[in-house]
C-alpha cells in the first residue's frame, strides 16, 4: 500500500464512462504524471483526488485514511490550476497566506510561512505586488507557493504550464521538480505534453479513453511501450507489419526478409505490428544490426546538426536521424538505400 492509493475508481457523467477501473498506488514523495490527450480522463481522476468530483465507485486513501467521502477542505491537499486563479484584490503575500488565514493560524506564523514560500519560489522581494503586476511565470510560481503554504499531504498540478511560452515552461517545470524534491511532497502532475512528463516524472501513467494504458518510469514508457497507443503517443515511432512464421520461437518475416526475434510471441496469430524508434535505425549496414531492409529515400530534411531521412520500405515510411557530416552529403531523394536495425529493438505492439 502506498501513501496515495486509488482503487477501482470509476466516474460516469450520465451514460458516459469517463474513467474506467483506475488503480494506482503512489509512494510518499513520488512525482507521478498523468499523460494523455484531451478527453482521456486524466483531469477527472485528479479532480476526484482533490474532492471536486465524487467517484461513481472506488476509493481514495491518503496515508491510510479513507478520504473518498470527505470535502476538498478536509483532505489537506494543495492544488495548482492551469489558470493561475490568484485573487486580484490581494497582494502576492496575501495570496500565498490565504489558506493559512482561513485555517486560523496566528499572524506571526503566517508572515513567517509566507516569507519562507516566497524565498522558495525565488520571489522574496515581490510580496507587496499585485497579480496584474507579475508575468505569467511569476503568477504561476505564486499559485504554487499558495498551494504549498498550508503544508499539504499531496500536491496536485493540473496542466500548470500550458498557458506559458515554451522557454518559460522549460525553466518552470525544472523549478517545480526541484521544489518537489526539496520538500519531498507526493505530487500528481497532469499534462498532455510528453516532453514535460518524460523530463520530470518518477513514473508516468499514460491514459487513453478513461483507462491507464501503461504505468512505468519514463525509461520504460519510452523504450518498452506495451500498447500501440502508448508507442504512438510517446515519442516518434516507426511501424512495420510482419508475418508470424513461428510464434513459439519468435520467427517472423518483414516483407521478404526473415527475422529471428529470439523471444516467444504469445497470442500472435498470422500477422503482428512492429515498432521501432528513429534513433535505433541506421542508414546502411551497421555492426550488430542483423535486420537489413531495402527501400527508397522519400524525404531528406537538413536540420543543421541533424539530418532527418525518411525511407519507403515496402509501403511503410521509416524515419531515421543521422548527424550532419560535411564530408558525407545526405542521400538523394529517390535513390535506393538499405537501413538496418537490431532485432532486440523491434517492439511488438499490442492493440
Amino acid at each position: 500500500m502506498g501513501f496515495l492509493d486509488l482503487s477501482h475508481l470509476e466516474k460516469s457523467f450520465g451514460t458516459t464512462r469517463v474513467v474506467k477501473d483506475f488503480n494506482l498506488s503512489v509512494e510518499q514523495g513520488e512525482f507521478v504524471s498523468f499523460l494523455g490527450p484531451s478527453g482521456c480522463g486524466k483531469t477527472t481522476v485528479l479532480r476526484m483526488v482533490a474532492g471536486f468530483e465524487t467517484p461513481s465507485s472506488g476509493s481514495i486513501r491518503i496515508d491510510g485514511q479513507e478520504v473518498t467521502g470527505l470535502r476538498p477542505n478536509q483532505r489537506n491537499i494543495g492544488m495548482v490550476f492551469q489558470a493561475y486563479a490568484l485573487f486580484p484584490n490581494l497582494t502576492v503575500a496575501g495570496n500565498v497566506g490565504f489558506g493559512l488565514r482561513v485555517a486560523g493560524h496566528p499572524k506571526a506564523e503566517i508572515a513567517a510561512r509566507v516569507e519562507e514560500m516566497l524565498s522558495l519560489i525565488g520571489l522574496p522581494e515581490l510580496g507587496e505586488r499585485y497579480p496584474f503586476q507579475l508575468s505569467g511565470g511569476q503568477q504561476q510560481r505564486v499559485a504554487l507557493a499558495r498551494a504549498l503554504a498550508p503544508r499539504p499531504r499531496v500536491l496536485l498540478l493540473d496542466e500548470p504550464l500550458s498557458a506559458l511560452d515554451a522557454k518559460i515552461r522549460v525553466s518552470l517545470r525544472e523549478e517545480i521538480k526541484q521544489i518537489q524534491r526539496k520538500l519531498g511532497i507526493t505530487t500528481i502532475f497532469v499534462t498532455h505534453d510528453q516532453e514535460e512528463a518524460l523530463s520530470i516524472s518518477d513514473r508516468i501513467v499514460v491514459m487513453h479513453q478513461g483507462i491507464a494504458d501503461q504505468t512505468g518510469t519514463p525509461f520504460e514508457i519510452y523504450n518498452t511501450p506495451t500498447t500501440r497507443f502508448v508507442a504512438q503517443f510517446v515519442g516518434t515511432l516507426n511501424t512495420l507489419d510482419a508475418k508470424v512464421l513461428d510464434a513459439a520461437t519468435g520467427q517472423i518475416q518483414i516483407g521478404e526478409v526473415p527475422v529471428a526475434l529470439n523471444r516467444a510471441l504469445p497470442g500472435a496469430n498470422g500477422a503482428i505490428s512492429l515498432a521501432l524508434r528513429p534513433e535505433v535505425v541506421a542508414l546502411g549496414r551497421r555492426e550488430g544490426h542483423g535486420v537489413v531492409l531495402e527501400g527508397r529515400i522519400s524525404e531528406v530534411h537538413f536540420l543543421g546538426s541533424v539530418i532527418r531521412i525518411r525511407v519507403d520500405v515496402a509501403g511503410h515510411i521509416v524515419s531515421l536521424d543521422t548527424f550532419n557530416r560535411p564530408d558525407a552529403p545526405p542521400p538523394a531523394v529517390g535513390s535506393t538505400a538499405e537501413i538496418s536495425v537490431s532485432a532486440r529493438d523491434l517492439l511488438v505492439l499490442a492493440d
